[in-house]
């Protein structure tokens, strides 16, 4: 199971770099995710990534005070809620576009009144 555990690491470890220099592919949950399976995973992994730079500049303050800055909390709804308008507006399904709006609410919620800016 903890090699499971690092291939995903290593993958949403790649996404979220190359997400560093795409604005349209979300850097911090993808780093999110590595430092979880790095900590599952593998100790040595985990303490390698939790003292790299990119651990640092992207997650540390979330981490340290579940804060995130007002640049991170946009990096971070923009492209996942462009995601979510392409199947909003192509789905004539109203049940799915009424899960669609109820996923959009919760995010929003969660990031403006659960999650502090700094």
């Amino acid at each position: 199971m903890k090699i499971i555990y690092l291939i995903i690491g290593m993958i949403s470890l790649t996404l979220g770099v190359i997400g560093i220099f795409l604005p349209i592919l979300p850097t911090t949950p993808f780093l999110l995710l590595t430092s979880f399976c790095f900590a599952k995973g593998s100790e040595r992994f985990h303490r390698w990534f939790t003292g790299t730079s990119i651990y640092k500049n992207h997650l540390d303050d979330f981490v340290q005070n579940r804060a995130m800055s007002l640049r991170t909390k946009f990096s971070i709804l923009i492209p996942a809620s462009l995601m979510l308008l392409f199947p909003l507006i192509l789905v004539d399904h109203t049940a799915m576009r009424l899960f669609i709006g109820f996923l959009y609410l919760c995010k929003y919620y969660y990031f403006i009144f659960k999650i502090k800016t700094i």
